[in-house]
């Protein structure tokens, strides 16, 4: 094998007429007589290795290749090892060779600037040809760079169903910058975590670039904040694409419309992020800083709109902000939740000629079950309906009990009564006469029972308190108090809730069902914090927070275009069970010492396991993916 060596060449941008100097990996070949420099490896305008280590870098590429040239491992610094094992795998990976040829003939690229054309997704395999029978040491058998492929796969997939490609080329987003786009997609979907625990993972674990035919290992990680600025610039535009291609893929019926919003905390204080604020945390964060992810999503559990709030936003005031200019079809029915639907925002929802199915606002608890039709849940429970309709006829109420929930919220009545008399007994227990005079003021324990009160959720309404004074009023005497149930409350009617809506037509069972998909919404925002990555946020500045939760919400999309066709088949697991089947799926280098002394190198995925290979058949997509390389030196 001709040696290697690096050489610094001085060239022109076509564009612009800019010089710089680019870096080519270069051997001799002697070629009708003549030696001629082949370039093999283009290393880019931004090749970080010195040149005094030039030599050592060669070296170490050619024993990688060709472990019979050299006698004694070469020992290299930790950064020129990488080097030479990235720009080695390059070249098995990238090779054209078909047969026993000695080296690569053809130029490579590596330099991430360099790559102008527009993305391929998910190549096809090589044509299958002949047999290629090789002689080969069994003892010099040898893996390495294994790289892993299904989850990235099936990623692939889903965003060539989505069209995301097409639609970023159209509005005029590069090829280095929508490689950077799926990285940053697919990492979130593969290994969920920052930004840049998605450069690491694309650098070290993932064979993305191999499939995109990308060089990850020569990105920066600015690269990855820089790509999301772009999803940012594109965001209403991208979303109404893809769901728009979603309701094609799927002939969604566009007729319920989820509204609900969650919310998520950074890490550190956000200074310079006005959204970040201090706010009623749903992990019990309070200690932090959070932000509000407000979304808008069909029936089917699609995204059709998201959009980034302050951590302290009421949530009754973000309705007509994300369902103005929607262009839901008319009389669409939009279902949200209590904390949602205030009467302004019902208002509001008649007046834009909407549907809507809400959980009431406050109200007496009722229910009279000799009025009530029977349904049940998915899991088999008991849940009763009483349809009311409205004095002037425009409203509907369906008061529904559930004996699951009955059981639940009896309990907390209890929990919190206990507490609660427990705290006035403490305070009765005070006014012995043997307990200090400071411990008997009567402006003092007046304050104790209004923080047992506030500290009570409700249960102190229950009770009849009586605190009695001394003749100078000074100190308090007594503390008795007896328990009186108020009617209509959570303690009278436990596991009652009332829905409110102007769908007339539809009978309690349809409604009731037609509620209870609100609860998916839950689901998908545990899937976006627990499986894709949404907490916590690491980003100070505003314009990166948003682009971090609009990653994660197309994440989502691309996993619930896997999920739903997947369901066709019956295959129902969650993110994250799917997701562990698929990391096993690897690509490989396999190295041989052939019987000339020469040595094979082999790229190529491993064979899909059964329940692996049942998702890929579920999917309809080839399961050996990528194409098999082979390179002889």
């Amino acid at each position: 094998m001709a040696r290697m060596f690096i050489r610094r060449t001085r060239t022109n941008n076509t564009a612009t007429g800019e010089g710089y100097f680019t870096f080519r990996l270069v051997r001799g070949e002697r070629i009708a007589g003549k030696v001629r420099q082949i370039t093999v490896l283009n290393l880019g305008r931004h090749f970080p290795v010195l040149q005094e280590h030039w030599p050592l870098l060669c070296s170490r590429i050619e024993q990688l290749l060709a472990p019979q040239t050299l006698l004694c491992a070469l020992s290299c610094p930790d950064h020129i090892e990488r080097a030479a094992q990235r720009y080695a795998d390059q070249l098995i990976g990238r090779s054209t060779q078909a047969g026993a040829a000695s080296a690569p003939s053809a130029e490579v690229k590596t330099d991430f600037d360099a790559s102008a054309n527009a993305l391929a997704i998910a190549p096809p395999m090589a044509a299958v040809g002949a047999p290629d029978m090789q002689m080969v040491d069994i003892d010099s058998l040898q893996h390495s760079r294994a790289r892993s492929v299904g989850v990235e796969h099936v990623a692939l997939h889903a965003i060539a169903q989505l069209g995301l490609v097409a639609k970023l080329t159209a509005l005029g987003v590069n090829a280095v910058a929508q490689a950077c786009i799926l990285g940053n997609l697919i990492g979130r979907i593969a290994a969920p975590g920052s930004e840049l625990a998605t450069w690491e993972w694309l650098q070290t674990h993932s064979s993305l670039g191999e499939l995109l035919d990308v060089d990850f290992e020569g990105l920066s990680h600015m690269r990855l904040y820089r790509a999301s600025d772009t999803l940012m610039r594109y965001r209403d535009s991208l979303e109404d694409h893809v769901f728009g291609a979603v309701t094609s893929l799927f002939s969604l019926q566009e007729t319920v419309t989820l509204y609900d919003l969650t919310n998520t905390y950074f890490e550190g204080q956000a200074d310079s992020n006005p959204k970040a604020q201090l706010g009623h945390s749903k992990e019990n964060r309070t200690d932090c800083p959070l932000v509000t992810l407000g979304l808008v999503l069909d029936g089917s559990g699609f995204v059709r709109r998201s959009k980034t709030f302050e951590g302290n936003v009421t949530e009754g005031t973000t309705l007509e902000v994300m369902l103005k200019g929607l262009q839901a079809p008319a009389g669409a029915l939009v279902i949200m939740d209590a904390g949602i639907a205030t009467q302004a925002n019902v208002d509001w929802l008649i007046e834009q000629k909407y549907r809507y199915l809400v959980v009431r606002r406050g109200g007496v608890r009722a229910f009279d079950v000799t009025q009530s039709v029977v349904t049940h849940t998915v899991g088999g429970e008991t849940v009763r309906l009483q349809k009311v309709l409205s004095a002037d006829g425009k409203e509907l109420e369906l008061h529904c009990h559930s004996l699951g929930r009955e059981a639940k919220e009896a309990a907390i009545v209890k929990r919190f009564c206990d507490a609660f008399e427990a705290g006035l007994q403490k305070i009765a227990d005070g006014l012995g006469s043997d307990k200090p005079r400071s411990e008997k003021r009567f402006a003092k324990l007046q304050e104790r029972i209004g923080r047992l009160k506030h500290k009570s959720r409700g249960a102190s309404q229950h009770y009849q308190i009586a605190l009695s004074p001394d003749e100078e009023a000074k100190n308090a005497t007594a503390l008795t108090w007896r328990k009186e149930l108020v009617a209509g409350t959570m303690a009278t009617h436990p596991g009652v809730y009332c829905l409110r809506t102007n769908e007339l037509r539809w009978d309690e069972e349809q409604l009731w069902q037609t509620y209870s998909t609100l609860t998916d919404i839950e689901s998908v925002f545990r899937s976006l914090k627990s499986e894709l990555g949404l907490r916590p946020v690491f980003h100070h500045k505003e314009n990166r927070t948003d682009g971090h939760l609009f990653i994660t919400v197309l994440a989502y999309q691309c996993v619930q275009v896997i999920r739903t066709k997947l369901k066709e088949s019956g295959i129902n697991d969650s993110w994250a069970t799917l997701r562990k089947t698929l990391q096993v799926h690897n690509r490989v280098t396999t190295s041989m010492r052939r019987s000339d002394g020469r040595t094979v190198h082999v790229r190529k995925s491993t064979n899909a396991e059964p329940n692996l290979m049942r998702i890929y058949q579920a999917l309809g997509i080839n399961p050996m993916p990528g194409s098999t390389k082979k390179l002889v030196v």
